[in-house]
């Protein structure tokens, strides 16, 4: 048998296995609510991007004003902080911890809350190099946006939870 018809038989037999065990990669979760008031303001990355979340549920759309939504989802913090973890002999800099946490909660239209006031907190460290200062700062613009990325998707299952 050569390599390459072993390898398809590998794969097809991986693929059989996955499905027939009911695997199926997780898409969006339906929200229990038909509107969304996302407290966000729409022109933030944070505010378009957690929209968008939303969009992709297929049950939910955002409105514009509170009182037309059958939920109202309100942002009461979203704040981030850059830590100093370790310090080199010399006293620089070798290590920092960046920290995101959002603070939310979500009232249904007769004012009950749905999901009290709660925080989501999120951390990454990474190494730092004044060698490299350019490509310190890039990686540490990546790991701030896949921290936010992060945040929605727990926000999201969080909110999808809430008809369970």
């Amino acid at each position: 048998m050569s390599r390459r018809t072993f390898l398809a038989f590998a794969l097809a037999a991986a693929t059989a296995s996955l499905t027939g065990c009911g695997f199926r990669p997780r898409g969006p979760r339906p929200l229990p609510f038909a509107t969304l008031y996302v407290g966000v303001d729409p022109n933030s990355e944070f505010g378009a991007a957690l929209r968008r979340q939303v969009a992709t549920s297929g049950t939910t759309t955002t409105v514009e004003q509170a009182p037309e939504a059958d939920a109202r989802l309100e942002i009461l913090r979203n704040s981030r902080t850059q830590d100093i973890l370790s310090l080199s002999s010399a006293g620089k800099v070798r290590e920092y911890q960046l920290v995101q946490t959002l603070t939310f909660r979500v009232v249904s239209r007769g004012g009950n809350e749905l999901i009290p006031a709660t925080s989501i907190t999120v951390r990454r460290e990474y190494s730092f190099d004044d060698a490299q200062v350019i490509a310190k700062e890039q990686e540490e613009a990546l790991l701030w946006r896949d921290m936010e990325n992060d945040l929605l998707q727990q926000l999201m299952r969080r909110l999808a939870a809430i008809g369970a």
